[in-house]
C-alpha cells in the first residue's frame, strides 16, 4: 500500500474527529451561553422547582440547608441543569448534523420526526411530574407526618429527589418512541408486542417502584403513564409499519 493511498483513507476519519469537535464545542458553547445568562436568576428558578413543596408547608415552616455551601452550590447546580434541558433541542441538532450524511433517505425520514417527538416528549414527562405528581405526593408526605414532628426539608436533598423525578418522568415518556424504533428496526412486530402486554403492565409498575418514591401514589403516577404510552407506541407503531409493508409491495424500478 503506497503512503497516499494510507493518507486517502486516514483523512476522512481525521475530518470526523475534527467535526465532531466542533459539535461538542459548539454544544458546551450553547450551554454556557444559557447558563451565564441565567445564573442570575438562580435563586429564582429554585423558588419556581420548590413551589410544589412549598405550598404544603405547614405554617412556619421552611426548607432549610444544613451545608455551609448549599445556598450557592445548590442553586448553581440547579440552573446548570436547567441551561443542558434547555439546550437539548440544540444540543441535539449538533448530533442530527454529525450523523445526517451517513443515513439513508428513508432513514432521514423517520429520523427527524422521531427526533423531535422525542424532545416534545422528554419535555411533557417532565411537565406532568412538575403539574401533576408533586402536588400529589408532597400533599400526600406532608400530610401524613406524625404529630409533633416538623417538616423542614434540607434544600440540596429536595433538588435530588425532583431532578430523579424529572429524569424518571421525562424517560418514561420516551416509550412511544422506544417501540416505534423496535418495529421500524425489525426487532420486534406489533402483535408481538401486543401479546406481551401483561408483561410490560408488571414492568411499568416494577419501574415505577424503583424510580419512585415508595409510596403508592408516585408509583401509579409513573407506571400508568409508561403503560398508557405503550399502547400510544403500539398505534404509531402499526402505522409504520403498515407503510413499509406497502412500500416493500410496490414494484421496483
Amino acid at each position: 500500500m503506497t503512503k497516499s493511498s494510507s493518507t486517502d483513507k486516514e483523512q476522512p476519519l481525521v475530518q470526523h474527529l475534527l467535526e465532531l469537535r466542533t459539535r461538542l464545542l459548539k454544544s458546551f458553547g450553547i450551554i454556557l451561553v444559557i447558563f451565564l445568562g441565567l445564573f442570575y436568576f438562580a435563586n429564582d428558578i429554585y423558588v419556581f422547582v420548590s413551589e410544589p413543596l412549598r405550598a404544603y408547608l405547614p405554617e412556619g415552616a421552611s426548607m432549610i440547608a444544613t451545608d455551609v455551601a448549599s445556598p450557592f452550590l445548590t442553586p448553581f447546580k440547579l440552573t446548570l441543569v436547567v441551561s443542558v434541558f434547555l439546550a437539548i433541542p440544540f444540543l441535539l441538532h449538533q448530533a442530527w448534523t454529525f450523523i445526517s450524511p451517513g443515513l439513508y433517505r428513508h432513514e432521514k425520514r423517520i429520523a427527524i420526526p422521531l427526533l423531535c417527538a422525542s424532545v416534545l416528549l422528554f419535555y411533557a414527562g417532565v411537565a406532568f411530574a412538575y403539574f401533576v405528581v408533586f402536588p400529589l405526593v408532597f400533599g400526600f408526605f406532608t400530610s401524613v407526618g406524625p404529630e409533633g414532628v416538623a417538616i423542614m426539608t434540607d434544600i440540596n436533598r429536595y433538588l435530588d429527589f425532583v431532578l430523579k423525578m424529572f429524569f424518571a418522568f421525562g424517560l418514561a415518556f420516551e416509550i412511544p418512541i422506544a417501540t416505534v424504533l423496535l418495529v421500524w428496526s425489525g426487532v420486534a412486530d406489533v402483535q408481538s408486542l401486543k401479546a406481551k402486554r401483561p408483561y410490560v403492565v408488571v414492568i411499568c409498575f416494577v419501574f415505577g417502584m424503583l424510580l419512585t418514591p415508595p409510596d403508592v401514589i408516585s408509583q401509579s403516577l409513573l407506571a400508568v403513564p409508561m403503560w398508557f404510552l405503550f399502547e400510544v407506541g403500539i398505534l404509531f407503531s402499526g402505522l409504520v409499519q403498515s407503510r413499509d409493508d406497502t412500500s416493500d409491495e410496490q414494484p421496483q424500478d
